[in-house]
């Protein structure tokens, strides 16, 4: 049967494919008491598990929160709850104006941001329709949310990353093991057969269909179809 297949061998586990998550910083949230007052960043740092900057947000009472950080924002700035409509502020998706750039977007009242989060990324509110709020995402599907949900005002920062070269394949191997992703990739046919069972084909034509009581190392292409390749026109 020939060595583990990548996806097995990540299935399994083990130190290759282990996610360096000791060194991220944690997860972002909003802050949802009742009673939440305005906060104050009191530092900006890099997460390794993320493209976009973090702002640390001490609150009135104490309490600390990661939350994205928007482009123009400083350490030393006030992050608005409830109201306003500068870089960072957050506040329900119904007071957004029609038009503005928003991040952080959640899905559901109290879900937290889930949409949005990566550098550069926003979407646009496009207008209220019944009792939700349409916005259309940067990829240009539209999507409809509940107005109660909260989201952040303006653009994540670093949106200029990807302008950059990598210039060489050791910065790139290096920063995709900070994520815990293999680079390079490489496909199943290019392997030689003892690797993957679709190594060692040099001609077209071998079918990549494998039946259903195949070993997990051999579960790999087409698993038990009915019919392959294109559809004859009548």
């Amino acid at each position: 049967m020939g060595k583990r297949i990548i996806q097995r061998a990540r299935g399994k586990g083990g130190p290759r494919y282990k996610a360096p998550s000791h060194r991220f910083k944690g997860k972002v949230s909003y802050n949802l008491s009742p009673d939440v007052e305005n906060g104050v960043i009191t530092d900006i740092v890099h997460d390794p598990g993320r493209n976009a900057p973090l702002m640390l947000i001490e609150f009135p009472d104490g309490s600390e929160r990661f939350q994205i950080a928007p482009e123009g924002v400083k350490v030393g700035d006030l992050v608005k709850y409830g109201s306003g409509l500068e870089p960072g502020s957050v506040l329900p998706i119904n007071k957004v104006t029609e038009g503005t750039r928003i991040f952080g977007i959640e899905t559901y009242p109290g879900s937290g941001p889930k949409l949005c989060r990566s550098s550069g990324s926003f979407a646009t509110v496009l207008g209220k329709v019944k009792d939700k709020i349409r916005i259309k995402l940067s990829s240009g599907k539209t999507k409809e949310i509940d107005k109660k949900c909260l989201v952040s005002i303006g653009i994540p920062a670093g949106g200029g990353r990807k302008e950059k070269p990598w210039v060489k394949a050791g910065k790139k191997h290096y920063a995709k093991k900070a994520r815990n992703k293999l680079y390079p990739i490489t496909s199943g046919v290019k392997m030689n057969p003892v690797d993957h069972p679709f190594g060692g084909k040099t001609k077209p034509g071998i079918p990549k269909s494998v039946s259903k009581n195949a070993p997990p190392g051999r579960k790999v292409g087409s698993l038990s179809s009915k019919r392959t390749g294109r559809k004859k026109r009548k």
